[in-house]
């Protein structure tokens, strides 16, 4: 079940969604039991994880940048060229980053929580015309 890896396909169908849900990213050394992450990475550091920000306070865990996540709802495959690249050179234009994870049916975009309405607006525009 592979995915689109057509870029002007991939742009034209990306339907971005925002999460109502605000998101922290955070290292931990140890993964406290229980914890609910959206997602965790193991790097030699440690252990990132990006979660609720509810849920790193609840645990009392360390945490920065607060974000809202974008779904991109379309398909893209995994080996897809472009596409990330496209919307971050867009949404660096509008001034601000973008932290970008790939799932293996969408891609997903962390961008600053006060600039989600902003990062909405930008990623509809570059769909419109496509």
């Amino acid at each position: 079940m592979s995915g689109e890896t057509d870029l002007d396909r991939l742009i034209a169908g990306m339907e971005p969604v925002l999460d109502p849900e605000t998101y922290v990213f955070a290292t931990v050394a140890a993964v406290p039991e229980g914890i609910g992450a959206l997602m965790r990475f193991d790097e030699a550091e440690g252990t990132t994880l990006i979660l609720a920000r509810a849920e790193a306070d609840a645990h009392g865990i360390a945490a920065e940048f607060p974000c809202r996540r974008i779904t991109l709802n379309v398909h893209s495959a995994l080996e897809a060229v472009g596409f990330i690249a496209r919307i971050a050179t867009v949404l660096a234009a509008e001034g601000m980053g973008v932290n970008p994870v790939a799932g293996f049916y969408h891609d997903h975009l962390f961008v600053p929580e006060e600039r989600a309405a902003d990062a909405m607006r930008a990623l509809r525009r570059m769909a419109a015309p496509a």
